[in-house]
């Protein structure tokens, strides 16, 4: 099995719980669409400088050019909103780890690109349309398959905190309880 494929199915319990949480949000209403953004808000600036302290652009070197926060931020910065304060994130100290916390931020773009879709054209959307320099996804993913000596239940393990993390942001701009599923 690819290591795609090996974080695609170790993660789908995870993956399908953020997409339904997610997907809660009705991107045409502005108090909605701003909950959504904020609950993105609380996890990727604090994920991608995770990934960059554990050194992301040795296994990414056009890393610079596929970080959102910034778009995240202008987004935000549009609606008039500051930055909520940043979800707690599990270390990332390891290649497994980066690999698997970089599977969900890159793979997070496709989802993006599809919800941008669905968000009006007075609202602001660079962060959900950024796919990133051409080509990035699939040289991510091939880049990952190629990835050697990597120990894939690390990984898995990583990505799903990661999920964790996106679960519980949505979870508290949805005023569900945590402890809920």
């Amino acid at each position: 099995m690819s290591f795609r494929n090996a974080l695609r199915s170790g993660t789908a319990d995870y993956h399908d719980v953020v997409d339904g949480l997610f997907g809660r949000f009705d991107m045409a209403d502005r108090r909605q669409y701003i909950a959504f953004l904020s609950g993105h808000a609380r996890v990727l600036p604090a994920a991608e400088q995770a990934l960059e302290r554990a050194g992301i652009d040795r296994l990414l070197p056009d890393w610079a050019d596929r970080r959102r926060s910034q778009m995240l931020r202008a987004d935000m910065a549009s609606l008039g909103l500051p930055m909520p304060p940043p979800i707690g994130l599990a270390a990332i100290s390891s290649e497994d780890e980066l690999w698997g916390a970089a599977y969900v931020i890159e793979g997070s773009k496709l989802g993006g690109a599809m919800l941008s879709k669905r968000v009006p054209s007075e609202f602001p959307s660079t962060y959900l349309a950024f796919q990133g320099p051409k080509g990035a996804i699939k040289a991510f993913m091939d880049r990952l398959d190629s990835a050697n000596d990597v120990n894939r239940e690390r990984a898995v393990d990583a990505a799903r905190s990661m999920f964790s993390a996106f679960r519980n942001a949505a979870k508290l701009e949805l005023g569900i309880p945590l402890l809920d599923r």
